[in-house]
């Protein structure tokens, strides 16, 4: 006989995965539109330079990391679909003021406070998906809900790419901003789970994670304990590296294609939008699958397949800076794509599995924090500041070491983490 609770339940789950990952696609189309709009916004009256330029990025990810703990602080307390509905709102709305800036102060703060309102959402929708579905689940959710980076950031690339050259860069951002204020009414109408509703009892209490600092403990002591749990930590410290250069790399591209590899501005944002939507979606759903079958095996197996996958696209990410024919290039970048998205449904699933539930949206806000801090705020705006030194060729080229810094770091973290309990449902 057909449960109708359990109907019910897997119709709200349903909805839920659906409706946050939408959004997720179009906070990444929102990041990432101002980078198909680098070369215009450098030859618009808001003359602006290479540095400049970087730190639009960059100043965006300074508050939102800034922002980021204290959304995650009121995510393990207070309802998550409003505090999400009141994010998507106010980034979108940030998002149309960046197109009447009249002066790089008033893009950089309208750019910057876009931070306020996805540190809302980004901190609190992967806690909301874990009590939505059981751990052993988590690997493919995560890779439903994380594939919408790729989607979303092409989106940025060729939305924005397209529109800039037809209507200008501040059409851009209109048609960037203005679907959000739909999606934010749409989150009012997801449920909020108890906190843990999904997860295997552990005999202390817990769910089996690590960390400390059971339901009840204040923000502080939930973040001391995160800090104590050297697993996470280092998975962490490992999403830092990567999202350093990741987010280095995503930003600059087609700046890079049009000025060094000569490629024409709309073709550079199209064909680079077009490799990372395709290899997004194959290696983020190839790795959730992967890391939910391993797990059948190994506990650890979310970390070690990030870790591996993460090595092996390293001489993959320099080919494709270095190459200088286009048939190499492109085919370096798709390999390298291709396993950096692999990683991206293990390693998120990683962090909300390593910590207990009543922890999840102050870890996944201390792992923004962390990630966005030392990664992709301050890349952009280094790469941007070693291009007006020497050129964006020999900038670009910090990407790899990190990428293999990310893997070595992923590898360390596999070895420290405990051997939890096979994961049920």
């Amino acid at each position: 006989m057909n449960d109708p609770a359990a109907n019910s339940w897997n119709r709200s789950a349903t909805l839920g995965l659906a409706v946050l990952s939408f959004i997720n696609l179009f906070n990444y189309l929102d990041r990432y539109v101002v980078s198909a709009l680098v070369e215009s916004l450098k030859a618009s009256d808001l003359h602006l330079d290479d540095a400049q330029l970087g730190s639009l990025m960059s100043g965006f990810l300074i508050v939102y990391t800034l922002a980021a703990p204290v959304f995650g602080a009121l995510g393990d307390r207070r309802s998550r679909p409003r505090l999400i509905a009141m994010g998507v709102g106010l980034w979108s709305l940030a998002t149309v003021l960046s197109g009447f800036a009249g002066a790089y102060f008033t893009l950089l703060a309208a750019r910057a406070s876009v931070g306020i309102g996805e540190a809302a959402y980004g901190t609190i929708a992967p806690s909301l998906l874990a009590d939505y579905y059981p751990a052993d689940r988590r690997g493919r959710v995560m890779a439903i809900f994380f594939c919408a980076i790729p989607v979303g950031s092409a989106l940025g690339f060729v939305v924005g790419g397209l529109i800039d050259a037809h209507y200008g860069w501040r059409a851009a951002f209109f048609a960037a901003g203005l679907p959000g204020l739909v999606l934010a009414a749409l989150c009012l109408r997801l449920t909020d789970p108890p906190r843990g509703s999904r997860d295997r009892p552990a005999p202390d209490g817990g769910s089996g994670a690590g960390g400390g600092a059971g339901a009840g403990a204040g923000v502080a002591a939930t973040y001391r304990a995160l800090l104590g749990n050297r697993a996470y930590v280092l998975t962490v410290l490992g999403y830092a590296a990567y999202t350093f250069a990741v987010g280095g790399l995503a930003y600059w591209m087609p700046a890079f294609l049009e000025r060094v590899r000569g490629v024409p501005r709309a073709e550079a944002t199209v064909s680079f939008g077009a490799i990372v939507v395709v290899t997004g979606f194959v290696g983020t759903f190839l790795g959730g699958w992967l890391g939910d079958r391993a797990l059948r095996r190994s506990g650890r197996a979310y970390l070690w397949i990030s870790a591996l996958a993460t090595l092996g696209s390293a001489p993959f990410v320099w080919l494709a800076l270095a190459s200088t024919s286009r048939s190499g290039y492109v085919a370096a970048m798709v390999v390298a794509q291709l396993l950096l998205f692999l990683s991206t449904g293990p390693i998120n699933a990683a962090i909300v599995n390593l910590v207990r539930p009543n922890q999840r949206a102050s870890a996944v806000a201390l792992e923004v924090f962390a990630i966005h801090l030392l990664g992709d705020a301050t890349s952009p705006y280094l790469i941007g500041a070693l291009s007006d030194a020497t050129s964006l060729a020999t900038a670009v080229m910090i990407v790899p070491a990190a990428v293999i810094v990310c893997g070595v770091i992923w590898a360390i973290a596999a070895r420290a983490q405990g051997e939890p309990l096979p994961a049920t449902g």
